[in-house]
C-alpha cells in the first residue's frame, strides 16, 4: 500500500504533545459565556415537502458575535421528544439538500443541518476579524484566538446545542453530532466544549494538529495558511498561538460521550497521524476509529455503521 504518513502499526498509539496556553480552560470559559449572554433569536418556518412523513423547516439563530446560522430541521410528523443528529459540513461548503437527510428522519431520529458561518449556505458572518488575510476562512483573525474564526465558528456549535434543547422534537438527552472533514473537527468541537451531547460522529476530521500538517501537506485549504504565514514570517508565533486554542489535539481530552471516527490512510488533506493523536487522546470509554487502507479524504463512515451506533446510544437509550 502506498504510504503517505507513519506506518500503520505506529498510529494505533501515536500521539503529539498538546500546545495548550496557561489561559486555554479560562479562555474556552470565556467565549462560552459570553455566547450564553448573547440572545439565541431563534426561529422555524415550515416548508412544503414531497413526503408526507416528515415535516421539514427552514430554521436559524443568532451567531456568536454576528451573523445567523441557516439551516434545515428535519422531523416525523408527529411532535414529540426525539433522538436528534446535528450535522455540519467540509470546509466551503453547504447544509446540504433535504434529501441527504431522509433516511435518518424515517428513522425517528430529528435532524439539524446547518451552514457554517459565511461559507457556500445562507449563513452569514458579520463579525469583525482584525488584520489581513488570505481568500479562505482559515486566516481570519488568527492573531487574535477571541476574534479568530474557527473561534467563532466553534462557539456557533455549542449555540446549535443550545438551539437544539428549545425545540419540541429535540430530546436534550439525546443529541447527536455529526460531520465530515471540517464539519468531522466541528463535530469534536463541539464535544469537547459541551457535556451535552450523547454521541459524536467525526469523518476525517480537521483542524486536529495545524503544525504537523502545515510540515507535511499543502493540500487545499492549507495553502491560505502557507499564504498568510509566507507573507508575514514574523508573525508565526502569535498565529501558532492562536490556532492553538482551537487545535483538536488540545481540545479531544475533554471528549466523554461515545465517539466514532474514520480516518483514510493516504488522506493528504486531514493527515492520519494527525487524527490518531486527536483520537488518542479521547478519554471515552466508548469510542472507535475506523482506519481506510487505500482512500484519503473520501474515507467516511458507512451510513449503516453510523444509523447502528444512533440506534444504540441514541434511540435505544431513551426507550
Amino acid at each position: 500500500m502506498f504510504q503517505f504518513d507513519l506506518p500503520f502499526d505506529q498510529l494505533q498509539d501515536f500521539t503529539l504533545p498538546q500546545t495548550k496556553e496557561p489561559d486555554f480552560d479560562a479562555f474556552w470559559r470565556r467565549i462560552l459565556d459570553r455566547s450564553k449572554a448573547q440572545p439565541l433569536d431563534a426561529s422555524a418556518a415550515t416548508i412544503p415537502y414531497v413526503t408526507p412523513e416528515v415535516r421539514v423547516e427552514e430554521v436559524s439563530f443568532a451567531a456568536y458575535d454576528g451573523g445567523r446560522i441557516a439551516g434545515w430541521s428535519l422531523s416525523l410528523r408527529e411532535t414529540k421528544p426525539r433522538p436528534t443528529m446535528i450535522f455540519w459540513h467540509g470546509y466551503g461548503g453547504h447544509k446540504g439538500s433535504i434529501m441527504d437527510f431522509l433516511v435518518w428522519a424515517l428513522q425517528g431520529i430529528t435532524v439539524l443541518t446547518f451552514d457554517v458561518r459565511g461559507q457556500l449556505g445562507d449563513s452569514t458572518d458579520l463579525a469583525e476579524y482584525p488584520g489581513g488575510h488570505t481568500g479562505g476562512w482559515i486566516s481570519w483573525g488568527i492573531l487574535e484566538p477571541e476574534q479568530y474564526y474557527l473561534t467563532r465558528a466553534y462557539a456557533d456549535t455549542v449555540r446549535a446545542l443550545d438551539y437544539a434543547c428549545t425545540r419540541a422534537d429535540v430530546d436534550p438527552s439525546r443529541i447527536g453530532t455529526t460531520g465530515c472533514s471540517q464539519g468531522g473537527g466541528l463535530s469534536l468541537a463541539a464535544c469537547s466544549l459541551d457535556a451535552r451531547p450523547a454521541l459524536c460522529f467525526a469523518e476525517v476530521p480537521g483542524f486536529c494538529h495545524f503544525r504537523r500538517t502545515l510540515e507535511m501537506t499543502r493540500a487545499n485549504p492549507w495553502p491560505d495558511l502557507y499564504l498568510y504565514l509566507a507573507a508575514w514570517p514574523d508573525r508565526i508565533d502569535r498565529a501558532m498561538r492562536t490556532l492553538s486554542y482551537v487545535e483538536l489535539n488540545n481540545l479531544a481530552d475533554r471528549i466523554t460521550c461515545p465517539t466514532l471516527v474514520s480516518v483514510g490512510l493516504v488522506d493528504e488533506l486531514c493527515l492520519p497521524s494527525t487524527i490518531y493523536a486527536a483520537y488518542n487522546r479521547v478519554p471515552a470509554k466508548d469510542k472507535k476509529i475506523v482506519p481506510c487502507p487505500f482512500r484519503g479524504h473520501e474515507a467516511g463512515l458507512m451510513r449503516e455503521t453510523m444509523l447502528a451506533w444512533a440506534r444504540t446510544h441514541l434511540v435505544r437509550s431513551g426507550g
